[in-house]
């Protein structure tokens, strides 16, 4: 679709909405809060937040990234993701050649978006954003045949088998759990969203980033080797890794 587009005009002005909600519900769903109620509120002081404290982006630069009411500090992450979101919905709608497949490849990386954040931030995928994911993942099989329906199918079940498999051979070897079932969870939706043909080089691309993260953290913390009982956002590196590799696949030869 093209830059002019009022389709594309649409879903880059939805953007920063979207990067807000998602901000939201990567932030609540791992503390098992409603994304409903109570209203957004700040978190220091509990004052819920009127009309001119939520307008996404701009509201973070006019009050200096701080409470108007106490002061506290805003966590900087959150802009971040509303302008994350909007870029997203670009790329979506540049790649995409109808407003349905559009709009459902916006979505599903937002999706991604919401669930690397809430990764990195309480090493949690929470089952409301992993089963998004799925769903919103078939649904664009559906509408843009890249990848089939069956494709998709077959690829969520590769994704949730192998690292289901993978889970209970590494807690029956070591005794302990070593991937959680968010991972398994997300698998799914990765699965169906990348197809089975490219789903190892994703599974590859996010351990080496994950393992590069691992090595730079031990470098920081004067660490010489690396802790097997340190527990890595795995699924956030696997989010990344299938955002950018969906990205490619649709880019123009």
């Amino acid at each position: 679709m093209d830059i002019s587009d009022p389709n594309t005009l649409l879903l880059i002005l939805a953007g920063p909405v979207a990067g807000s909600f998602f901000g939201l519900a990567a932030d609540r769903l791992p503390r098992d809060e409603s994304i409903v109620a109570p209203r957004s509120h700040c978190r220091a002081c509990g004052i819920s937040l009127g009309p001119r404290d939520l307008v996404p982006i701009l509201s973070f630069v006019l009050s200096h990234g701080r409470c108007r009411h106490c002061g506290a500090p805003i966590p900087a992450w959150l802009l971040y993701v509303e302008i994350l979101a909007t870029g997203l919905g670009l790329i979506a709608a540049l790649l995409a050649t109808s407003p349905a497949e559009a709009w459902a490849g916006a979505l599903l990386l937002w999706l991604l978006m919401a669930l690397a954040a809430a990764d990195l931030r309480h090493f949690r995928l929470p089952d409301l954003l992993t089963g998004g994911l799925f769903l919103t993942a078939m649904a664009l099989a559906w509408i843009s045949g890249r990848p089939s329906l069956p494709e998709a199918l077959w690829g969520a079940a590769i994704g949730l088998g192998s690292f289901l498999l993978l889970r209970l051979g590494y807690q029956w070897l070591r005794g302990r759990e070593g991937l959680g079932m968010g991972d398994v969870k997300l698998m799914a939706g990765l699965g169906a969203a990348i197809g089975p043909e490219m789903l190892a080089h994703m599974v590859l691309f996010a351990a080496l980033a994950a393992l590069a993260a691992a090595v730079a953290q031990a470098a920081r913390s004067g660490r010489r080797t690396l802790d097997a009982a340190h527990a890595l956002p795995f699924g956030a590196a696997l989010s990344a890794a299938a955002a950018i590799l969906w990205i490619a696949l649709r880019l123009p030869v």
